[in-house]
């Protein structure tokens, strides 16, 4: 029995190790055909097909080590050197790889972005053709990739939060396409150079505080473009420095494993055990990969010989981690030299093939569109005898690899010729100029915000009910009405931020919440503003609605780099693929200091296009906005009035439901004289001096904007100034800051221009910021008087017997 036994276990152990050597030989041909595509695609754009280049050439190995552990479910964070592990995980292919570098517009072809991105930004996509969200618990995921350094680590603390969001709270809604008990694993990956920026440092504090599911691996391959490590860490390497944060008896830290980049069997024995425990304790890791190579520099903009010593350079030839695998390999006898050359030949024929394929299809595409110009264009030469046209022709003709735009300007130029001329052939030139500037629009435009059902604007608009007996309560107390009726009316909300939840915010707007809905819906965050947006960014890619408070409008700023570069570009660098209905709510404008009044919306206003960008009144307005964005798929920035926590608000009978639609301001006053257009807190200084105003005879219309992002849609302020032919923009942002917005809205946009008699004006703060107490805040910041003396002086140019001169 016991020999019988005995052939049986050989038996079994025999049939292991044939799938053990065939997926060895399997990791060990992808890795070759990764770094084809790495060559190949340096040498496409230093002969000109392709723009730029960036490739993961070095980190192969290792990313196939990573690869075998990302399940369904799971989410990637990560940078531009992650092919192999696309490729590895199954998530894009090499022709789809090509397609992004030649910038295909093609979604089928190009998925991660339609050739909006440069090549290896990889994203997979969260939503169907209708922007509704796919089963993503059944998809492996890629959030969309960004190119600022370590800008992918505020998304991974977000990303891996959700995890333990859906775990702690089971009954979450739709929580079966998102989560399976929160056992994802948020995988985010980053170069060693980029750990010196702070949001990598913010972003590792904040996944050890908060425990999370969240497996970081940091390729070092000891230079940060030319800067080698000594320059970028202390003592020269991350895995030192990090130290501070790994787990011991005494408390629960972060897990950290050091592997060598080129140690096929210990990458995979590490990432096997690590990814596990992460998965099972939500607990995070640290994975830091070391003697990682870049054999073919940073990217195609440069040469890392002009750097590297002759010695660094033949290190890296012997270190390869491809060198060194197949050597491994031929040394644990699973193959011999001449398979693994077969091997190798076969993976770069597929990765041509692929390439091949990639720029046959990416061509085709555009012939089409230059062949139909050269045809047009023939005609149009032929029929009205013009050489201009003729000449259009042949330089189209003679170009090289031309593109779209070179089919477009042709026609362009086309029309121009014929300026001067009535040809029924203009009228084909001219049809034809408009369906591509229609279909590029389409594929260079489009997306900047949801194009789905529930984007914000088709939100229903719900107006604020009041009884008989309606109370007049703290604004503060509104909001926090509004905020229990929220989380008790949705699942998926969740809010945090600094102090808001054991003492209910600052303001008190979340006073008693947490003691009502647990601290695992309303919490507080360290103070660490990126990452609380970056947390917030991952849980809404993720289904949850997060609102992320950040508690004053100056410290937005901290926050800034992840709106701008990543929540509010997201839809359109995906197209249409990835979306997060991320609310960010802080509060601003008229307060004390320095610090606390600012109104930077202009920098603001230009770093979020594609969020929505909300700036109410009071509070009854702010409740209504933030109704109005959780029923939509959107991204939106509210700012509260910091000075309107304590003022008397009446309390709506409907405040769980009303909804204030966004883009389309109300007229709180209605005059003759001017039209006066401002928003947030300036409206009760506005209201200040229009009681000056009516003693001296001057009728004001005052307007409300309420949104900035969108901007009077139905133009309502055009409408007004018909009327009164004057207008005059008030704000407290800087001279130039969003009071130029509006007036370039309303003047060039809406050409109100046509209907002015006098000039417009914009009343504007200082240039610096305000300065303390009560009278830096007045001589700062605009005041009634301010407003008076502006109306006044346009009505004394449109009169001066009725209106004489004041000083």
């Amino acid at each position: 029995m016991s020999t019988s036994m005995g052939k049986e276990q050989s038996k079994e152990d025999q049939l292991s190790y044939k799938a053990f050597k065939a997926q060895v030989l399997e990791d060990y041909k992808l890795s070759c055909e990764s770094r084809e595509a790495s060559l190949m695609g340096r040498k496409e754009v230093l002969t000109g097909k392709a723009k730029f280049g960036i490739f993961g050439d070095g980190k192969e190995v290792a990313q196939i080590a990573l690869a075998k552990n990302f399940k369904p479910g799971d989410f990637r964070s990560g940078y531009y050197r992650d092919q192999t592990i696309m490729f590895a995980a199954g998530i894009t292919n090499t022709q789809e790889f090509f397609a992004q570098l030649y910038a295909n517009t093609n979604l089928e072809e190009e998925p991660a972005s339609a050739g909006r991105q440069m090549n290896a930004h990889f994203a997979t996509r969260s939503l169907d053709e209708n922007g509704n969200w796919k089963d993503l618990v059944n998809m492996k995921n890629s959030s969309a990739d960004c190119s600022p350094t370590a800008s992918q680590m505020a998304r991974a603390v977000g990303l891996a939060m959700a995890s333990k969001k859906y775990r702690e709270n089971p009954k979450i809604k739709e929580a079966e396409k998102f989560s399976r008990n929160g056992d994802e694993v948020c995988f985010c990956t980053i170069g060693d150079a980029s750990t010196s920026e702070g949001l990598f440092w913010e972003a590792i504090n904040a996944a050890g505080v908060t425990k999370i599911p969240m497996v970081v691996s940091i390729w070092d391959d000891g230079y940060g473009i030319s800067v080698s490590n000594e320059y970028q860490t202390t003592k020269g390497d991350i895995g030192e420095v990090l130290k501070g944060f790994a787990s011991d008896k005494k408390n629960e830290g972060i897990d950290i494993y050091t592997v060598n980049g080129w140690d096929y069997a210990s990458l995979c024995e590490a990432y096997e055990k690590g990814v596990e425990k992460v998965r099972e304790s939500h607990r995070p890791a640290i994975f830091h990969i070391k003697e990682m190579t870049q054999p073919q520099g940073h990217s195609t903009s440069g040469s890392h010989e002009r750097y590297k010593s002759k010695e660094r350079l033949e290190w890296e030839a012997e270190h390869d981690c491809i060198q060194k695998m197949r050597e491994w390999i031929v040394d644990s006898a699973l193959a011999k030299a001449d398979a693994l050359d077969e091997i190798e030949k076969k993976a770069k024929a597929d990765a041509l093939d692929a390439k091949k394929a990639a720029w046959k299809s990416f061509q085709n595409a555009i012939k089409k569109d230059v062949n139909e110009a050269g045809q047009l264009l023939k005609e149009a030469a032929e029929s009205t005898g013009n050489k201009q046209i003729a000449q259009v022709a042949l330089t189209l003709k003679n170009q090289m690899d031309p593109i779209r735009k070179d089919a477009l300007l042709s026609i362009k130029h086309a029309i121009w010729a014929l300026r001067h001329e009535d040809h029924p052939v203009k009228e084909k030139l001219l049809l034809k100029k408009e369906q591509w500037e229609q279909g590029n629009s389409e594929r260079y435009n489009s997306h900047l915000y949801s194009q789905s059902d529930e984007n914000a604007l088709d939100v229903p608009v719900v107006p604020a009910e009041y009884a008989d007996d309606t109370p007049e309560i703290n604004g503060y107390e509104i909001l926090n009405k509004a905020f229990d009726a929220m989380l008790e009316n949705d699942s998926r909300v969740f809010a945090f931020g600094e102090d808001l939840g054991k003492i209910g915010g600052v303001n008190q707007a979340f006073a008693g919440l947490q003691e009502k809905y647990g601290e695992e819906r309303v919490s507080d965050t360290g103070i660490r503003e990126a990452t609380i947006i970056g947390q917030g960014i991952g849980m809404a890619m993720r289904g949850l609605r997060p609102i992320a408070e950040i508690q004053y409008l100056d410290y937005v700023i901290y926050g800034l780099q992840p709106l701008t570069d990543d929540l509010a570009c997201l839809q359109y660098r995906s197209k249409g693929g990835q979306k997060a209905p991320l609310i960010v709510r802080t509060r601003g404008h008229r307060f004390e200091g320095i610090w606390h009044t600012g109104s930077p919306i202009g920098m603001i206003l230009n770093a979020i296009r594609g969020m929505r960008f909300c700036v109410p009144r009071n509070m009854t307005q702010a409740a209504g906005m933030y109704n109005t964005l959780l029923q939509s798929d959107e991204p939106g920035l509210l700012i509260e009035c910091l000075n309107g926590y304590r003022l008397k608000e009446k309390l709506p009978s409907n405040l769980g439901e009303m909804t204030v639609p966004l883009g389309v301001p109300e007229v709180l006053h209605e005059g003759n004289d001017i039209s006066l257009v401002t928003y947030g807190s300036c409206v009760r200084v506005a209201e200040e001096a229009i009681l000056l105003l009516d003693q001296a005879g001057i009728s004001v219309e005052l307007i409300d904007v309420q949104t900035l992002l969108p901007f009077d849609r139905h133009e309502l302020i055009l409408e007004s100034i018909k009327k009164t032919n004057r207008v005059v923009f008030l704000d407290e942002d800087v001279p130039g800051g969003a009071s130029a917005y509006m007036m370039q809205q309303v003047l060039d946009k809406q050409k109100a221009y046509l209907y002015l008699d006098s000039a417009p004006k914009a009343i504007s703060a200082k240039d610096h910021r305000s300065a303390y107490a009560s009278d830096g805040n007045y001589f700062c910041k605009p005041n009634a008087e301010d407003i008076f003396e502006t109306a006044y002086s346009l009505m004394h140019e449109f009169d001066p017997g009725a209106y004489p001169k004041l000083y």
